[in-house]
This record gives C-alpha cells, structure tokens and sequence, in this order.
C-alpha cells in the first residue's frame, strides 16, 4: 500500500493537505491517509463493481422471490457503507505496519525466475488465504459468534452484489485478515499485492451475484457464486472463499442446488406459476 500512499502524497496531499509539521515519514499522517484511502477508496470500490454487476449481472427475477426483502438493495448498501469505515480503521494498524517496511513486500522483478516466481505467487496466495478464510468463516457460525457478529450477512437470504460487503465490521475484518498478513509471512510483490487487493473486492462481488454461470471443467474446483447462494440459504455448507478444497475436507460442502436444476430462481418461477393459477381459479 506504501505505493498508493507515496503517489498521493505526490500528487496531492503534501502540497495541499498536511502542513509541514507532519512529514511524509511521520507514522500519524501516514495512518490518516490510509484511513482515507480504505474508506474512501473502499466504498468507491464497493459502489462501482456491485453497481456493475447488479445491472448487468444480476437476474432482477430474484426480487420476487419470498425471502427477497422488503428495500433490500438500500438495506444492504446502508449496512455496508456504515460498516466500511469501521473495517478502514481495524485494517490501519496492519497496513501502516507494511507502509513502514515491516512486511515482505518487494520490487523489481529479474528475469524469468522473477515471472515464475510472480506465477507462484498468486497460486500461494490464493491458497493460503483460501484456507484461512474457510476456517474463520467456520468459526462465524459457532452459534455464539454468529449471534453477535455474523448473523447480520446472513439477513440476506438472496443476496444481491451490494450484500458483498454488508458485514459486521469485526466479520468483515476478520475475513480479510488472511489477505492482509499474507506479506507478512512471504515475499509478495508490491504491484501484485494491489492487484490482488482489487481481486479479491470483486470477487467477493461476484460470489453475491447470482450468476451462477462457471466453464463445466471448473465447477467442481471453482467456490462461486452458485456455491454461495447455498451458503446464504443453507448455513451450514460451502464456507471458502475460491476454492471447494476445505469444503469438501472439512465435510461441509454441498453440491450447487443451481448445478442440479434447483436454483432459487425456480422458487421465483413456481411463485409466478402459483399467483397465475390461483388468477384462473
């Protein structure tokens, strides 16, 4: 994050924000911007790639079905933008930690090697993460956390793309968590790691959007957002975040109602069917 922090302080902030008492190095300022930056950055993030995927992704048809809430969208989109600077904050200490050079985050690439290693990179990345965040997603729904902090995702039976981030502040921290520690553990580029930060925010968009659509020799690899639509209405089932590996180590996944047929746009389909006979009758 230290790249985005030097360019705006380039471009921006030094001459226009902060006064000269607070220097570039100075670790309150820099904590500052990076508050600025999750917040801001984050809702306009958010905001953008779930508006894109809500009109041109998303299937309308699901705001009739009958767990479909009353205002759902505004709901969402309020719980989310509420909790995001809550999130902002938790995430500083972790992100100013990197900014001042206490991570493994690295420049410059040489040669292939470099290229390779980048390849791997990502693999290790996802992986990691992946694990960590079925096992914390799996603690969520202890009954007494889930109560307090995770129940409120879950209000979003049919979820739509602005569910995405409409957490508990502490839930959505503590999800995010693997991501942000990763550096910490291994070398990871600082490029890559901005790209994978963006990766990751529309991923989880994409997981809530109800299109269910994954090339035939991935589905059975892939978590997406058919996987997840269950999770939403079944609890208990396909907790990962990209991959179906600890599900099915873990015992909790379950095959895609949306895979056999079953998709929660069938129960839109049946009610339409219903309200059109009981017109005839």
């Amino acid at each position: 994050m230290d790249l985005v922090v030097n360019f705006l302080d380039d471009a921006f902030l030094t001459d226009y924000v902060y006064p000269s008492s607070l220097p570039e190095d100075n670790p309150i300022r820099q904590a500052i911007t990076l508050m600025g930056m999750f917040t801001i950055g984050g809702m306009f993030m958010y905001l953008s790639v779930a508006c894109l995927s809500y009109f041109f992704l998303f299937d309308h048809k699901l705001k009739q079905h009958p767990l479909f809430l009353k205002d759902q969208v505004k709901l969402e989109i309020k719980y989310a933008c509420n909790s995001i600077p809550f999130m902002s904050l938790l995430s500083v200490p972790i992100m100013l930690a990197e900014v001042r050079g206490y991570s493994k985050l690295y420049m410059g690439i040489e040669g292939l090697n470099g290229w390779a290693f980048i390849g791997l990179t990502v693999i290790a990345f996802l992986m990691f993460t992946d694990c960590l965040i079925y096992w914390i997603h799996r603690m969520l729904h202890y009954p007494v956390i889930y109560r307090t902090i995770h129940k409120g995702h879950h209000k979003w039976k049919v979820p739509t793309p602005f569910a995405s981030h409409a957490f508990h502040p502490i839930d959505g921290w503590v999800q995010s968590l693997p991501y942000h520690i990763y550096p910490f553990f291994f070398p990871l580029h600082k490029v890559l790691y901005l790209v994978l930060f963006v990766f990751v925010n529309i991923w989880t968009i994409s997981i809530h959007d109800a299109n269910y659509r994954v090339p035939a020799l991935l589905k059975p690899f892939i978590n997406g957002s058919a996987h997840h639509t269950d999770h939403h209405l079944f609890y208990l089932y396909n907790y990962g975040q990209f991959f179906t590996l600890w599900d099915r180590i873990g015992g909790s996944f379950r095959y895609p109602s949306a895979f056999e047929g079953n998709s929660i746009l069938k129960d839109v389909a049946n009610k339409v069917t219903e309200n059109s006979c009981k017109k005839l009758n």
